[in-house]
C-alpha cells in the first residue's frame, strides 16, 4: 500500500493551551502524527528562556494569541473547542475552571471533546497545588532514588525520566485512547488527568516485580540494570571519552570480554563475588584505547557495546543518520517523528510557531473568524502559566 503522508493523526484537531514542558512536548507529539494542533497562546505570555524561533517543542503547530482574562477570551477559545477533538492544558488544579475553559465548561459546548490535563501532582492529594518540578515528581515515586552511584547523591536525568516519559507519553497515550472511546458507538468525551507522578511510578512496574521477588536491592549501585553489574555501564576510554557496555546475556558477555581481550581472567558472568574485580579489571582496558578505537573493535559484534555520543556527535553516527532519526528543518538538527508508519508517515512539515502568527489562516481553516478579533492586555497572572513551577 502507497505511503500517504500527513501522519495517522491527519484529520484531528488539538486545542493546546499554551505552557512550557510536557504538555508542549506531548502536543508536538501529536503534531509530528499529522493532527492539527492550534496553540493558544497568551499576549505578552513566556515560554521557554530562548527566542520561540528555536523551540522545537511548538514545530508542526499554529498558534493563535486569545487573552483568557479579556471578557471574550473564554468564548474564542471555545469556539475552537466546539470544532476540536482534543485539548491539552497544564495549568494547577482549579485554574482552567476560573478561567471560563475548564472541562465543565467546555464539554458544554463539545460533549466528545477530549479534555487532557498535564500536571506534576495530578489533580487531586496533598501536593496538588503546590508547585513543582521534575525532579520532585521522580522523587517522590522511588524513581530518583534509584539512579546514580552508591554512596553519592542521585544522578539528575535531566527532565526526560518525569516531564516526557512520565508526563507527556502517559498523555499522549491517555488522549488517544479516550479518543477512540469517545468514536465509538455511544461514546463520550472525557477527562484525562495525567499526572507526573503517576506515569513515573508507572515506569518502574517490572522494578517493583523484581523488588518483591527479591531480584532487586533497594538501594544505587547494587542491581543488574543500575550500574551495579560491571558489564552494564559506562567505561572511561584513554581520550577521556566512554564506552556504553550492556553485555547482559551468557552469549553477549562471552563475546565481550573476548573482544575486550579479557576472556582468559575474566570470572563467570553469574559470579558476583567477583564482580568488582572484575568492574577494576574492565576498567583497566578500557583505558588502553581511545574511544574511536574500541568502537571499531565493537561495531560488528554482538557484544552490545557501544560508544557515548553527546548531542552534537549523535546525528552523524551511521546507524543514526542511515535511518534518518535526525533531520534539517527551519535551519536546525533536531529528531524526527517517531515511532514511524509504512503508511501514514509522520515529518516535519512547519517549524516552531510564533505567537500569534497563525491567528487568520486558523480562522479561516477552523471556520472561527471571532478568533482573530483583536487581543486584550498581555495575561499578567503567573499562576495562569503552565509554567515548570505550575504543574
Amino acid at each position: 500500500m502507497a505511503a500517504t503522508g500527513n501522519g495517522p493523526l491527519a484529520g484531528v484537531r488539538v486545542v493546546e493551551l499554551a505552557g512550557i514542558g510536557p504538555g508542549p512536548f506531548a502536543a508536538m507529539l501529536l503534531a509530528d502524527l499529522g493532527a492539527d494542533v492550534v496553540r493558544v497562546d497568551r499576549p505578552g505570555g513566556a515560554g521557554l528562556a530562548v527566542n520561540p524561533e528555536y523551540d522545537l517543542t511548538n514545530r508542526n503547530k499554529r498558534s493563535v494569541l486569545v487573552d483568557l482574562k479579556a471578557e471574550d477570551g473564554p468564548a474564542r477559545v471555545l469556539d475552537l473547542v466546539e470544532r476540536a477533538d482534543i485539548l491539552i492544558e497544564g495549568y494547577r488544579p482549579g485554574v482552567a475552571e476560573r478561567l471560563g475553559v475548564g472541562p465543565e465548561q467546555c464539554h458544554a459546548r463539545n460533549p466528545k471533546l477530549v479534555y487532557g490535563r498535564m500536571t506534576g501532582w495530578g489533580q487531586d492529594g496533598p501536593l496538588a497545588r503546590r508547585a513543582g518540578h521534575d525532579i520532585a515528581y521522580i522523587a517522590v515515586t522511588g524513581t530518583l532514588g534509584m539512579i546514580g552511584n552508591p554512596g553519592e547523591p542521585p544522578a539528575v536525568p535531566a527532565n526526560l525520566v518525569g516531564d516526557y516519559a512520565g508526563g507527556s507519553l502517559y498523555l499522549v497515550v491517555g488522549v488517544l485512547a479516550a479518543l477512540q472511546h469517545a468514536r465509538t458507538d455511544g461514546g463520550a468525551g472525557q477527562v484525562v488527568d495525567a499526572a507526573i507522578v503517576d506515569g513515573t511510578a508507572h515506569l518502574t512496574t517490572m522494578i517493583h516485580g523484581m523488588l518483591a521477588a527479591g531480584g532487586w536491592q533497594d538501594r544505587r549501585g547494587a542491581n543488574l540494570l543500575d550500574g551495579g553489574c560491571p558489564f552494564y555501564g559506562s567505561y572511561a576510554t584513554s581520550d577521556g571519552e566512554y564506552m556504553a557496555v550492556g553485555a547482559l546475556e551468557p552469549q553477549f558477555y562471552d563475546e565481550f570480554v573476548r573482544l575486550l581481550g579479557i576472556a582468559a581472567e575474566a570470572p563467570a558472568r553469574k559470579d558476583v563475588a567477583r564482580w568488582d574485580a572484575l568492574r577494576d579489571t574492565i576498567a583497566a582496558r578500557f583505558l588502553t584505547r581511545t574511544r574511536a578505537e574500541w568502537t571499531v573493535v565493537f561495531e560488528d559484534s554482538d557484544a552490545c557495546v557501544a560508544p557515548v555520543l553527546s548531542l552534537r556527535e549523535a546525528p552523524a553516527h551511521p546507524h543514526v543518520a542511515a535511518r534518518g532519526t535526525f533531520v534539517e528543518h527551519s535551519g536546525m538538527t533536531q529528531p524526527a517523528p517517531a515511532p514511524r508508519f509504512s503508511v501514514t508517515p509522520g515529518s516535519v512539515r512547519r517549524g516552531p510557531a510564533r505567537p500569534g502568527a497563525d491567528t487568520v489562516e486558523v480562522a479561516r481553516d477552523w471556520g472561527v473568524p471571532g478568533i482573530a478579533a483583536e487581543t486584550g492586555p498581555p495575561e499578567r497572572d503567573a499562576r495562569r502559566t503552565a509554567g515548570a513551577g505550575d504543574r
